[in-house]
């Protein structure tokens, strides 16, 4: 024998079937996904579907000017009188201020959910007032308004809905309307007189007979346009979250890499695969701060991180400013390239002038440190090499990375070590020097030649242009 269920369960069952259509309803203005999204993104899709509202407004605004328009240009029929101008214009004129009204609080700020109810409900109402003004400005029987072609506008506001990405507010239109007609059918039913009602669809058609399964098949078709219009919105709003998701994140990951690195990723016309490369003339800048581990060691992490930020709020604008791009940063160094991403004729002469502009903006980072609080006078090492490179994507089907690989690359990581051993903030190889000249670089600060060196992790001896302090 099964126990009768206590007044609570009962209450928490009938709470049960009650929810089910709220949670359906608030389900159809989610993104359909089971996680609930960042509130940044909510943030952005919100600012949609502001932008959205602002929209309707519009249209509703045209449409107001367009039938009004068209009222005043159409003939009179010739039974109508000139009483017929009265519901017209006094529902436009209401309809346009309501409009105006709207517009402005979109502006201003977002429409609450219960001012957009009731802007469908005056929307509803004002269009069957005018339907149901029909039949007492031509002095016919209630039917005769069932008939009028103005009904069909009732499928603008629906649609007009549509302009904001959420099926909630078309499924509420839609059913506004649905039960705005059967209103409007029942008036019409209640105020005919015995014999109005008929099964004849020539009676129907031909006088103020009322054909109920007509009727029906309006209002059938009003909930069956509102279903399939909230079926492809709810899909477009799927669509529309996920592609504010994947742009918020491309927009965020960018800033991960450098510009032209992301610009190759994202107008990739093929899948990115590891292995993939190109051979380019380009010339490598490696950068690094002088005795930054034993600073490192001497103060706290956070001074550590505001050291660095801001050395690369510097060194990233000029690298980027001579066409350069970050390859990586490796601790307190930079690695860039000049020509890898996207060919020219200069890289070695970009590097150059990119390698000079930071050496002159120490004494402005030392400001900037000693702003902070932070007294220690750190120095930054530089170093060019340029030739050929491969510019490759390099990893394995899970991670990948673009990198500039090739002799440039190490030569110029050896030279910057080098830097210590000469006594020097700056090194680049005589022939890299060279090609700088070549190509256009005009040298501003004082240089001196070293020639025949013998350079940690090379074979035989190079010849250098040392940039002094």
């Amino acid at each position: 024998m099964t126990d009768e269920p206590t007044p609570r369960k009962r209450k928490g069952r009938a709470r049960s079937r009650v929810g089910g259509p709220f949670r359906l309803f608030r389900y159809l203005g989610s993104s359909g996904s089971v996680e609930p999204l960042p509130n940044r993104i909510q943030r952005l899709v919100l600012i949609e579907e502001e932008r959205s509202e602002r929209l309707i407004g519009w249209v509703q605004l045209a449409v107001v000017a367009t039938f009004a328009t068209l009222y005043s240009l159409a003939p009179r029929p010739a039974d109508a009188g000139m009483t017929m101008l009265e519901p017209v214009t006094v529902a436009l004129g209401i309809y346009f201020v309501f409009t105006l009204m709207r517009i402005a609080m979109s502006r201003m700020s977002i429409l609450p959910g219960w001012f957009l109810f009731i802007s469908m409900v005056v929307d509803t109402a004002m269009l069957f007032g005018l339907i149901w003004s029909f039949h007492i400005h031509y002095d016919q029987p209630p039917a005769f308004s069932l008939k009028v072609p103005t009904f069909m506008y009732i499928f603008v506001f629906i649609v007009v809905r549509a302009l904001r990405f959420d099926p909630r507010y078309v499924i509420t239109q839609g059913v506004l309307a649905a039960i705005g007609w059967i209103v409007v059918v029942g008036f019409a039913i209640e105020g005919s007189p015995p014999g109005t009602i008929t099964r004849s669809f020539t009676e129907y058609l031909g006088g103020n007979a009322i054909l109920i399964g007509a009727e029906f098949d309006k209002v059938f078709v009003i909930l069956l346009v509102t279903a399939i219009l909230a079926l492809v919105l709810w899909r477009a709003r799927a669509t529309l979250i996920t592609a504010i998701s994947e742009s918020t994140a491309t927009r965020d990951m960018r800033r991960f890499l450098s510009e032209g690195v992301a610009d190759v990723i994202t107008s990739s016309e093929r899948e990115l695969v590891a292995g993939n490369g190109v051979e380019r003339d380009a010339a490598v800048l490696m950068l690094d701060i002088r005795s930054f581990t034993p600073f490192a060691t001497s103060v706290s992490p956070h001074r550590v991180v505001e050291a660095l930020t801001l050395y690369h709020g510097l060194v990233v604008p000029i690298v980027e400013r001579h066409d350069g791009v970050i390859d990586k940063f490796l601790g307190d160094g930079v690695m860039a390239s000049f020509g890898a991403v996207s060919p020219t004729d200069r890289p070695a002469a970009q590097a150059l002038a990119a390698l000079e502009e930071i050496l002159d903006v120490v004494p402005k980072w030392h400001a900037a440190l000693a702003g902070r609080g932070i007294d220690e006078k750190l120095h930054i090492n530089g170093a060019v090499a340029a030739g050929r490179i491969v510019f490759a994507t390099i990893g394995n089907e899970e991670r990948l990375e673009y990198t500039v690989i090739g002799e440039p690359a190490n030569l110029a990581a050896k030279l910057e070590k080098h830097n210590k051993a000469e006594g020097c903030v700056g090194l680049v190889d005589a022939a890299t020097y060279t090609s700088a000249l070549e190509q256009g670089y005009q040298p501003h600060r004082a240089v001196r030649t070293l020639d025949g060196r013998a350079v940690a992790g090379t074979l035989g001896e190079i010849d250098l242009v040392a940039y002094d302090p």
